[in-house]
Parts: C-alpha cells; sequence; structure tokens
C-alpha cells in the first residue's frame, strides 16, 4: 500500500471526500477562535486548509510521514508549521495545542495506540484530540463501489474492513487506551456528485491505499471486466456517492 503520490493525485482520489468531511469535522468540533490546532496526517492538507480558513495560518500546524504530502501543504496552506513526521512521533512540544485532530489518519497509522497518545501529548489539559475514519466495516466508504465490484472479479482481495477504527466503536476504544476522557462521538456524512463515470474511475488505476492495490494487483483482463461492472452498476454519470464516517473527540 502506497500514499507516496503527488498531493494532486491523491486528491482526484480521496480529496474530494475529505475536503467536505473536513468542513464538517470542524464544524462539529467547534474550535474557539484562536485556538491552536494541528491536524495530524494532515496529506495534501484538506482538513488543514479548513483549519486556516477558519482560524488563521498562525494558529494552525500539520504534520504527515510522506514527503509529496507536505510539500503540497506547505505550497497551499502558507504560513502553517508543516513537519515531516508520523502520528507517533509528534515533533512538537507538550500542550502546545487546544486541539488535535487526524482526518482518515487514525486506520493507517503504524500503532494508533501510539498515535493517539502522541496527540493527547502536544495537547493542552482540557484540550480536545478527533479523528475521522470512515465506516469501512459497515461499508459506507467512498471506495465501496469498487470494492463491491471487486466482490465479483477477485473474490480472494483482501478485506479493508481489518484496518483500526474500522468498526463503529473502535476509535472511541483506541482514545480510552490512550488515556484520553470523555470520548464520545457521531456520524459524518458526506455526498460527492461525480460528473462522469471516468472522473470518478480514473483516480482509482494509481494504486493509492488498499483499493489502489487491489486494483493495480488486476491483469488487464480482469481490470478490463471490472470497469465494465462498474460502469453498469453506476452509469455514465452524472451520478452521487454518499460516504459515512465514524468521528470521535475526548478530552486530554
Amino acid at each position: 500500500m502506497t500514499f507516496e503520490v503527488a498531493g494532486d493525485a491523491y486528491d482526484r482520489f480521496m480529496g474530494r471526500y475529505s475536503r467536505p468531511l473536513a468542513l464538517a469535522l470542524v464544524d462539529w468540533l467547534g474550535p474557539d477562535p484562536g485556538s491552536r490546532v494541528v491536524d495530524v496526517g494532515c496529506g495534501p492538507g484538506a482538513l488543514t486548509g479548513v483549519l486556516v480558513d477558519r482560524l488563521g495560518a498562525e494558529h494552525v500546524a500539520a504534520a504527515d510521514p510522506t514527503a509529496p504530502f507536505v510539500e503540497a501543504c506547505r505550497e497551499r496552506n502558507p504560513g502553517v508549521d508543516v513537519r515531516r513526521a508520523p502520528a507517533e512521533d509528534l515533533p512538537f512540544d507538550d500542550g502546545s495545542f487546544d486541539v488535535a485532530a487526524a482526518n482518515l489518519v487514525v486506520h493507517f497509522m503504524a500503532d494508533p495506540v501510539a498515535g493517539l497518545t502522541e496527540m493527547a501529548r502536544v495537547t493542552r489539559s482540557g484540550g480536545q484530540v478527533a479523528a475521522t475514519v470512515w465506516d469501512i466495516h459497515g461499508r459506507r466508504t467512498p471506495m465501496e463501489p469498487v470494492w463491491r465490484g471487486l466482490d465479483v472479479v477477485d473474490p480472494t482481495r483482501p478485506d479493508e474492513g481489518v484496518s483500526a477504527g474500522a468498526r463503529r466503536g473502535a476509535t472511541d476504544e483506541l482514545m480510552a487506551r490512550a488515556g484520553l476522557r470523555d470520548v464520545s462521538g457521531t456520524e459524518l456524512a458526506v455526498t460527492v456528485t461525480h460528473p462522469s463515470f471516468e472522473e470518478w474511475w480514473e483516480p482509482y488505476l494509481h494504486g493509492v491505499g488498499p483499493v489502489g492495490d487491489a486494483v493495480a494487483a488486476l491483469d488487464d483482463r480482469r481490470r478490463a471486466q471490472l470497469e465494465e461492472v462498474l460502469r453498469d452498476d453506476l452509469g455514465d454519470g452524472p451520478f452521487e456517492l454518499t460516504a459515512v464516517a465514524f468521528a470521535v473527540h475526548g478530552r486530554v
């Protein structure tokens, strides 16, 4: 599995969903004006950009382990302190932030409890640690049509639903294990209109994330079969897809 792709490529794949999800997350958290917030696992900067719009660049920091994403986030968000680092080893001082947030990141952390513990460390006492994860186990993700098609053409492929945080209540449990208190959550739904089948399908051909790996593993014949199955399912477009994420926060 890889995320070593250009920021624009990731945007075409997931940014079209992560941006509206970031808006919903910030609305739900409601950070006070003047709050300092760190975006952990920032990617190209979907959540970072929303935070900058709400709070100003001087109140926002970000971190991601992937070099192209760090570069893209810096270019898109001048004035934001963006650093290359994994969630499990954040290069910020204790209690530096009022909020630490991770948008669609927990299930990709090498050690989710360690990552959430680090997020708590860099957050002040009484501050919030927050995270979103697609409902992978419930099959309510943006990638679900592709996984459904893969069930037809490649039923032996790995199941993404085993990821940490992928089922209801899993992220809550991880936060509790990380020592956070008053943990609670909600569901956030986002709906995206795709103008054509080609606009929706093309980003899945670049090997991004688990679903990209699964598509890339197909030979030419089965990839063509998958595209046919998906086109029959979705049509030529335009069409809407709705995805649902679990959003969870706890207090330090």
